[in-house]
Formats: structure tokens, sequence, C-alpha cells
């Protein structure tokens, strides 16, 4: 009974890591402004990276639910949610940019990258 229970947590959460990255890549396209105030004023291309991202986010997460995926896409949300995370330090460093978010919030944010991370790697995992 509780191997079933941990099974089902298994898929569920990884449902729902997927639908994260869903709706993340979704907002790119409705939030597109938001994603473009966070750009680093180094890396060239804003509109086109703040678009590919969001590609690339969706189909990460829709390649996390497939069982048959799974794996390389926790490996790869793992690598795209390292990739990202100077964007999230550019955020709370120039915090005046984003109203509405709070210094703390914006701070916050950054140990959740972690926590994603953590929950991705758990699916980079073989499951038997």
């Amino acid at each position: 009974m509780l191997a079933k229970i941990k099974n089902i947590a298994y898929l569920v959460f990884r449902v729902l890591l997927g639908v994260l990255f869903l709706f993340g890549g979704y907002a790119h396209f409705t939030k597109t402004e938001f994603y473009l105030n966070a750009m680093p004023s180094y890396l060239p291309l804003h509109e086109i990276v703040v678009y590919g991202s969001g590609v690339i986010e969706m189909l990460l997460g829709l390649l996390i639910i497939i069982p048959k995926t799974s794996q390389k896409a926790a490996f790869s949300i793992i690598l795209l949610l390292i990739a990202i995370f100077p964007v999230n330090i550019n955020m709370y460093l120039n915090h005046q940019d984003f109203e509405g978010m709070s210094e703390t919030f914006l701070l916050i944010r950054l140990p959740i990258q972690l926590v994603l991370i953590a929950w991705a790697y758990v699916y980079t995992k073989k499951r038997i």
C-alpha cells in the first residue's frame, strides 16, 4: 500500500512540475514586458531570448510529464534553472524595475531555484 502511495505521489508531483513549467513558459508570451525587464543588459536579443526560453520551458513541461522522456527532461530543466539563475539575481539587484515585487520577495525567489532543481533532480533517476 505504501509503495502504491509513493508511486502516485511520484507521478502527481512530476505532472505538477510539468504544469508549472507549461504555465511559466506560457507567461513568457502573456507577460512579455515583465520578462524583458528581467533580462540583464549584457544579454543580446532580449525578445528572442524571452520567447525562446518560453518555448523551451513549455517543451520541457510537456516532456517531463511523458514517462519515456521525463529523465532527459529533468536533466534539461536543471540546466535551464542554472542558466536562468543570473536573470533572477539581476531581478533582485534591480528590484526597482519590478513594481509590485518587494526586494524581500525577489530575494526569497533565489533559493526557490534550488528547491526546483532538487525537485527536478528526483526525476533524473530511472524509476523501476
